[in-house]
């Protein structure tokens, strides 16, 4: 099977390419035990694509969500699978355009949605837990469950406690949640953590504002210490040794006057960095210049950026529609490509990108792939532009990346590095 064309290439090179069964978006991306574990944002599911030759993706299998819910992140170790449960939002009339997603608080608009009532709710809300030791057939043996909207996304690596922002009645938007699943079968929660003013129900009132979201996007752990990116709530590190208590750290955030959407961090305890990007989330850059950051974290409870990426040049990419600028970072995940100074990210219009950090003060770009246009639209916001969104990239053992699209489907790529 012939391969797409890219639009752009430098020290890095498509060597495969799935349709992924003709659903053609993805989010967010696990290769584990030589299968890739796809999140659907439109289509509804995930897919299972053997990926044991890169070169030749083999056979794709679907698993549906239930109705009117959202499975668009997910989470692989060992024999488990976990995948976030949350009310569709855009499939929700509320969200027929993504800037009131993006400057909207979830609970204030579709909170009420989740609520106990006469009516059951019409969606499923929390993480399903499945084991995955037959990769293709995976079976569903434990169930969180979340009163509210429920759950965006999660950090996993084996181990008692898994990590997640969940949307809790009460809560003005996603908080960070810590569930134990020793048991995955009987998984329960350990503690939680929220900003100030999040927590409407207990009488808090949101300092922010209005149209600027504060929500948990996710954590990632480090040590006993959780980094977690708050969208336009900026950054916090988080003291999570006592897990029925976390302690704040440090609370950085520049929105203004940059413009927020802060969304993944990757620490790099080896060297007392951390990373962090600002998610684009509007066309045309109307959100303003989005960065991915390093700082300092020699003394974590007062980071200091000291250095940002450099920024696509080769092609005007802000005029060429839909979002130019940073999403999801690899991250550095055990069993996967570990590096503290090789980053790889995906940058949207701008596709798949790799950094050299070996002077943290002079983040350099050493490779890049933008793949062609998708030849067909998924997304189903209206009038989305037809370019690449390249949304998440995952690099295995062996350097190879798997990148997702919002419509173009799952991008397989040798980084000549």
């Amino acid at each position: 099977m012939s391969l797409p064309p890219v639009d752009y290439a430098r020290n890095m090179r498509l060597i495969g390419h799935s349709d992924q069964g003709g659903r053609g978006d993805g989010l967010q991306v696990m290769v584990h035990r030589g299968y890739a574990y796809v999140a659907h944002p439109w289509s509804g599911g995930f897919s299972i694509i053997d990926v044991r030759d890169p070169s030749r993706p083999g056979e794709t299998t679907l698993i549906p969500a239930p109705p009117n819910t959202w499975t668009i992140h997910l989470q692989t170790h060992d024999d488990l699978l976990l995948v976030v449960h949350a009310l569709d939002i855009f499939a929700n009339i509320t969200f027929d355009d993504e800037h009131s997603y993006y400057s909207s608080s979830m609970g204030d608009l579709v909170g009420a949605k989740s609520r106990n009532g006469a009516a059951p709710r019409p969606w499923s809300s929390g993480v399903a837990i499945y084991d995955i030791s037959q990769p293709t057939r995976p079976r569903q043996i434990g169930f969180f469950p979340v009163d509210g909207i429920g759950v965006h996304r999660i950090w996993y690596i084996g181990g008692d406690f898994c990590y997640m922002s969940a949307l809790f009645n009460g809560y003005s938007d996603y908080i960070l949640a810590i569930v134990n699943i020793a048991d995955p079968t009987r998984p329960f929660e350990a503690g939680r953590f929220w900003l100030d003013g999040m927590h409407t129900a207990g009488g808090e009132v949101p300092s922010w504002p209005a149209g600027k979201r504060h929500a948990l996007h996710h954590a990632v752990i480090s040590g006993e210490t959780a980094y977690a990116c708050w969208r336009d709530g900026g950054l916090t590190l988080i003291d999570i040794a006592d897990k029925s208590a976390p302690k704040l750290i440090a609370h950085r955030n520049w929105c203004p006057p940059y413009g927020g959407g802060t969304h993944s961090a990757l620490p790099l305890p080896d060297r007392n960095l951390l990373l962090v990007a600002d998610e684009a989330v509007a066309d045309n850059e109307q959100d303003g210049r989005k960065h991915t950051w390093v700082f300092d974290i020699r003394s974590p409870d007062n980071p200091v950026s000291i250095s940002t990426f450099p920024i696509p040049k080769e092609a005007d990419y802000t005029a060429k529609g839909g979002h130019f600028g940073p999403h999801n970072l690899h991250e550095n995940r055990p069993g996967s490509f570990q590096s503290s100074e090789i980053i790889f990210a995906t940058w949207q219009n701008a596709g798949i990108r790799a950094f050299n950090i070996a002077d943290p003060y002079h983040p350099r770009e050493i490779g890049a792939l933008v793949p062609s246009a998708p030849t067909k639209i998924i997304d189903r916001r209206p009038g989305r532009p037809p370019v690449i969104q390249s949304a998440d990239v995952f690099a295995d053992r062996n350097g190879i990346l798997y990148a997702t699209d919002y419509n173009a489907g799952l991008s397989i790529i040798e980084f000549g590095g």
